[in-house]
């Protein structure tokens, strides 16, 4: 497979690379639905999300797959708790304390999900949150690193399978790296100050524990985490992701989250 990676881009052009890293909400895309077609069949976008049509995904699809390099759309949607079947939210799954369960609900969501032609989940939500007026606290599993730990491992399994690629599943992507459900205030969005040992036994325990066991993608958080975005943080993406943990997986940014580097300044 490194092989096929390395003969793609070396004859990739500079612009079908950036496409591969071009990822479009189909619902809004930015210059119209018809544009994001010539871009399909250009190569210039490389993943779709928030899309729940069949039948635009497979011609979307197969308009990727007549484009030079040929290289297949990889479609995301957040899938947190149920596709069509809607199951409890997390934090009161999570406090049913039983790794069964949420692996069961993750793969049951999967089975939904692949039919309707997703391939990536942007789930699980590994925030932990110790300020209950942060609203997205609703999508994690609360307050302790231990339990986030617990079920990263157990949700990713669900979503993903033993390994990434496994029939019936689908690339999970632990989010959001790192430090997000401790915005100050509880502002969503807002900047978070942690100390690294906090950080290092609190908040990155989940996201080293989904790393360990396989996870396929990462999303970066929107905030600044101590004055640097979470989005352009080598600390967070380099140091500790890739060097320390080994994580040979992609990194997703949050949706615009790239875009607001500009307001980061």
């Amino acid at each position: 497979m490194s092989d096929l990676v390395d003969r793609l881009l070396a004859s990739m052009t500079l612009e079908e690379k950036l496409g591969q890293l071009n990822m479009i909400d189909a619902g809004m895309p930015p210059d119209g639905e018809e544009a994001m077609e010539r871009q399909i069949a250009a190569g210039q976008i490389g993943s779709l999300l928030n899309i729940r049509d069949p039948e635009r995904l497979n011609r979307w699809q197969a308009m990727a797959l007549n484009s030079r390099m040929k290289i297949p759309l990889i479609f995301g949607l957040d899938v947190l708790h149920g596709h069509y079947t809607i199951y409890p939210l997390p934090i009161a799954e999570a406090g049913a304390f039983d790794t069964d369960l949420w692996e069961r609900t993750a793969k049951m969501s999967v089975e939904e999900t692949g039919r309707a032609g997703i391939t990536m989940t942007f789930a699980p939500m590994l925030d932990v949150c110790r300020d209950p007026r942060w609203g997205r606290i609703v999508e994690g599993a609360g307050e302790d690193p231990y339990l986030g730990s617990a079920i990263a491992v157990a949700q990713g399994r669900g979503f993903q399978g033993e390994y990434i690629g496994a029939p019936g599943h689908i690339l999970a992507t632990t989010k959001h790296f790192a430090g997000y459900g401790a915005a100050e205030g509880g502002r969503d969005y807002d900047a978070s100050y942690i100390s690294e040992a906090q950080m290092q036994n609190v908040y990155l325990p989940p996201f080293r524990a989904a790393i360990k066991a396989g996870a396929g993608s990462v999303m970066s958080a929107y905030m600044d985490l101590n004055d640097v975005p979470a989005t352009g943080n080598r600390w967070l993406l380099t140091d500790i992701l890739r060097q320390d943990w080994g994580f040979r997986g992609f990194v997703v940014s949050d949706a615009n989250a790239v875009k607001s580097l500009v307001t980061h300044g």
